[in-house]
């Protein structure tokens, strides 16, 4: 079992990392090449700017029992096929039994956008949120059977 991470704009990173070397689990963030990142213990893949090319390098790596963490519902649908575990920045687990309705929302928020209907975007990041994360985290890695150190 290994973490990959959807990182590009993922704002939980440090988190990830802290809980990957808690529990030994290899970690690997994917990013566009318009990033520079280090934090000394993930292996890092950079792709190509093309629409997608994370989520489609990504998705040709990950296997079977692997850990995504990932705020793209698209992708997040393709791994659910691969038989992974998929979680989004704020701690939601998708299964097979919300990933549909997840899909159809953001259908419904595309077409709103398209024809011009202006929808905020998301508030500032909290501490809570972060919190949030690093605990449904944990409760799906030790789900698995992994025991911290």
């Amino acid at each position: 079992m290994s973490i990959l991470v959807d990182a590009d704009a993922c704002p939980v990173k440090d988190i990830i990392v802290d809980v990957a070397q808690e529990y030994k689990i290899e970690c690997t963030m994917y990013f566009d090449v318009s990033h520079i990142y280090n934090d000394g213990y993930s292996r890092v893949i950079y792709c190509s700017k093309g629409m997608d090319s994370v989520d489609f390098k990504l998705l040709n790596d990950v296997k079977s029992k692997d850990i995504v963490v990932t705020q793209d519902y698209g992708l997040a649908s393709m791994c659910l096929l691969k038989t992974t575990y998929v979680i989004n920045q704020n701690g939601l687990k998708y299964t097979e039994n919300n990933i549909d309705n997840l899909l159809q929302t953001r259908y419904i928020s595309q077409k709103q956008r398209k024809s011009s209907h202006h929808i905020k975007g998301p508030k500032k990041r909290t501490n809570e949120q972060d919190d949030k994360f690093r605990e449904e985290f944990e409760k799906l890695i030790i789900s698995l059977g992994v025991e911290g150190q």
